[in-house]
Order: structure tokens, then C-alpha cells, then sequence
């Protein structure tokens, strides 16, 4: 059986022209703890090859606190060796308003822009994604406040998360030549409906780059719970004895594998995980064993 093609250990973003590696790091849990063992960690992280920093003004917020702790640890981080400033491509996201409401109004986007950049300690984001969408806020002003943001100089590049395929093309119509560069949809093997519901070919149509968040479907490839997500695992962990590599790399890969050039995020903080990650370059599939697992995933046969 033939083989389909090894992921590639960088990709560049969308139509950026900026090179990242096929693997992201996300700081959703990147708080609570000294600026030492934040520092240990994210040197683990560049150690395995990974330059792709996704975070978010909202990470580290428990509830009642702590909206904007890691990115203020991350700043930290990097004003403490300003070595790791110069090795990574830093992405953030803004546009929820603790505890709930999304606000991506003119006057809260621009100044959650500017908060996101002081609390980094950066002049400027490779990548700044709006988190989700408010439906409150025509994508018209949302496009004139992330235009403003760009030609300041205050980011690179322009990235969404959780948006629909309309919603998406809506923020494109009025962002005109400022291409929008990545999305970011949840996109796991047991979360596939980005793959027929147009998402997928979408970001291929439009050259978007696919980041996904919460690859290992938030815990239940490790602790499946229904009978769909015990097949999933099982037709994982066929390929797991098969090429010796683990269950996450594994499942890493398979999302690797599809032609939209899809990106997981891992949100992992521990360096033994992270390294282990970097195993899903090495595992290579076919046409059988993919969609063995998609099959698994859809949880009925293929028509």
C-alpha cells in the first residue's frame, strides 16, 4: 500500500510568508507558576522544534479572575531572556469580554489589541486572531479596527477561531486585500465535521491555515466514554503498535495528514508530552488506515 506524503516539520501561514512549524504550543494553561519553571517550559518547547505560540487575552481566566495571566507570564518569560522573542511566531486572540460577552466593537477590539500588547511586552503579533464571533458587531467595523491595528504596525497578520464559513467570508469581504491567514476551529478525531461541512475546503479555497485546537479532543482519546470514541481510540491505537509512537502523536498526525496543511495546537505543559509530540512527523499513513479512523470517527460506514 502506498503511503500518503510526511507532514513537513514547517508550514508557512496562510499567505503571510511567515514560517512556522507544523505543530503549535498553546498557553491556555499557561499560568499559575514561577517565572522559572514558566521559562523551563518554554525552552522545552523550542527545544522540540516547535516556534508556533498561540495564546490568548482570556487564558488564565478561572471564572472571577485572572483574565490576562498568560499573557503577562509569557511577557515576563521573554523580557527575561530575550533570546525566545527572536525564536518564535507569536499569535494571541482578543475579543471576549470576562465573564462572557463577546465585544469586538471598535473601541473594545482596538484597546484589547493594545492591552494584549503591553501585558506581552511586544510592539507587535505575528498572528492576532479574533476568538469568536460577536454577532453584535457589524464584521465591517471589526475589519476597519483589525486594518487600523495592521497599518500601525501593532500585527502582521490577520486569523479567526470559531468562526463559520459565513462569518469567515463576511470579515474577508470587508478586510479587502488584508488577507485573513488562519482559522481556528476545534478539530480532533472525534471532532471531524470540519472535514465535510465545508470548513476544510473553505481554508483551501482561500489559503487559510487550519489551527486546531484541542487535537486530542479535550481528554477523550485518553479516557474514551462512548462507544464512537472507543472506536476511534481503538483504530488509533492499531497505528500506535504499528509504528511504535504515541497514542497523541499518532492522533497529531492523522489530522497532519489532511491537504489543508492543518496545524494542531498542543496544549500540553508538560515537557516530557511535548516531546513526545514531535513523533508525529515520523508516523506515516495510508489511504486504508486514515480513513479507518475517519470511519471510526463518523461512527456509520463511508456511503
Amino acid at each position: 500500500m502506498s503511503l500518503l506524503p510526511s507532514p513537513p516539520t514547517t508550514r508557512t501561514l496562510g499567505k503571510s510568508g511567515i514560517a512556522v512549524s507544523s505543530l503549535a504550543w498553546g498557553m491556555w494553561r499557561f499560568s499559575g507558576q514561577s517565572l522559572e519553571a514558566a521559562t523551563r517550559l518554554v525552552h522545552s518547547v523550542l527545544d522540540a522544534g516547535i516556534t508556533l505560540f498561540d495564546t490568548a487575552d482570556i487564558y488564565g481566566f478561572d471564572g472571577s479572575g485572572g483574565f490576562g495571566d498568560a499573557e503577562v507570564l509569557f511577557g515576563e518569560v521573554m523580557a527575561a531572556d530575550r533570546s525566545i522573542r527572536e525564536q518564535i511566531v507569536l499569535a494571541t486572540k482578543g475579543g471576549i469580554m470576562p465573564p462572557l460577552p463577546y465585544d469586538q466593537s471598535a473601541t473594545y477590539l482596538s484597546g484589547a489589541i493594545d492591552a494584549s500588547l503591553k501585558r506581552l511586552g511586544v510592539e507587535r503579533v505575528e498572528l492576532y486572531q479574533i476568538h469568536r464571533p460577536d454577532i453584535l458587531t457589524h464584521p465591517q467595523e471589526v475589519a476597519r479596527t483589525l486594518a487600523d491595528a495592521v497599518a500601525a504596525g501593532k500585527i502582521a497578520s490577520v486569523g479567526v477561531s470559531n468562526m463559520t464559513i459565513a462569518q469567515i467570508a463576511a470579515l474577508q469581504t470587508f478586510l479587502g486585500d488584508i488577507a485573513i491567514v488562519a482559522t481556528q476551529p476545534e478539530i480532533s478525531p472525534v471532532r471531524i465535521d470540519c472535514f465535510e461541512n465545508g470548513e476544510m475546503d473553505q481554508a483551501m479555497m482561500q489559503g487559510l491555515t487550519p489551527l486546531a485546537w484541542s487535537p486530542l479532543g479535550g481528554g477523550r482519546l485518553a479516557a474514551p466514554t462512548t462507544e464512537r470514541e472507543r472506536a476511534v481510540v481503538a483504530a488509533l491505537e492499531g497505528e500506535v503498535e504499528r509504528q511504535n509512537a504515541p497514542l497523541a502523536a499518532v492522533a497529531y498526525s492523522w489530522l497532519m495528514a489532511h491537504p489543508a496543511g492543518i496545524i494542531p495546537i498542543i496544549g500540553t505543559q508538560r515537557p516530557e508530552r511535548i516531546a513526545e509530540a514531535v513523533e508525529a512527523y515520523k508516523v506515516r499513513w495510508t489511504r486504508e488506515s486514515w480513513y479507518a479512523v475517519l470511519v471510526a470517527a463518523r461512527g456509520v460506514p463511508l456511503p
